[in-house]
């Protein structure tokens, strides 16, 4: 079964709606570059979020270019850390604690990849000068390709209510992740567009 990341949670309200929608995973940007979409989250808002989720729904620091120590600490509060810059391997010792995430820009290998032994890998559109949340749609033929090498692929990149069903049934990935696709505006989601994406997901995944 597919599993499910909103992305880009700022508020209370967005992300009960998601958990109570069936999402597995939150994120919440902690990058400042997110303030331009106005996705960013200081920590000490994160951390209020938190503290009123459920349990059994995985929470996802995005972050970009940060530290070991401050990854770290990160972990005391999330499940997990999402590496969206670029962060060497072995940026995280713990790398099942760690997604890392990759831009299909024009630099961009399949064995790149596997270099990073993290728990996952995201793939994402790239749009030069932006790292994620930009509504470009990933290659979803090189995703497939990806899928093979081994380790659970989460995928991102323009997903929407509209086009979800048709990305799982051809890359058929680990989880997808979507942010602005189900948006009302930048930074506030649509709770009628989070129910349906993940329905859509339900629909079309296998178990």
């Amino acid at each position: 079964m597919t599993k499910v990341k909103i992305c880009g949670i700022t508020n209370l309200d967005d992300a009960l709606a998601a958990c109570d929608a069936g999402a597995d995973a939150l994120g919440f940007v902690l990058a400042e570059e997110a303030k331009a979409r106005n996705r960013y989250i200081a920590m000490e808002d994160a951390q209020a979020i938190l503290a009123q989720l459920p349990p059994f729904v995985t929470t996802v620091a995005v972050t970009v270019n940060e530290d070991f120590t401050r990854l770290a600490n990160l972990l005391t509060y999330f499940d997990m850390v999402q590496l969206h810059g670029e962060e060497p391997p072995g940026t995280v010792p713990l790398g099942h604690l760690a997604i890392k995430a990759f831009r299909l820009g024009p630099d961009f290998r399949l064995s790149d990849m596997v270099e990073h032994d993290t728990r996952a890998w995201l793939l994402d559109a790239f749009v030069p000068d932006a790292r994620g949340g930009t509504g470009k749609i990933c290659d979803w033929e090189v995703a497939k390709q990806a899928k093979g090498l081994g380790r659970p692929l989460i995928l991102a990149g323009g997903l929407t209510p509209e086009n979800v069903a048709e990305a799982v049934g051809r890359v058929q990935p680990y989880a997808v992740d979507t942010s602005g696709g189900v948006e009302a505006s930048p930074g506030k989601k649509d709770h009628e567009r989070i129910r349906t994406f993940i329905k859509h997901v339900r629909e079309t995944s296998v178990a």
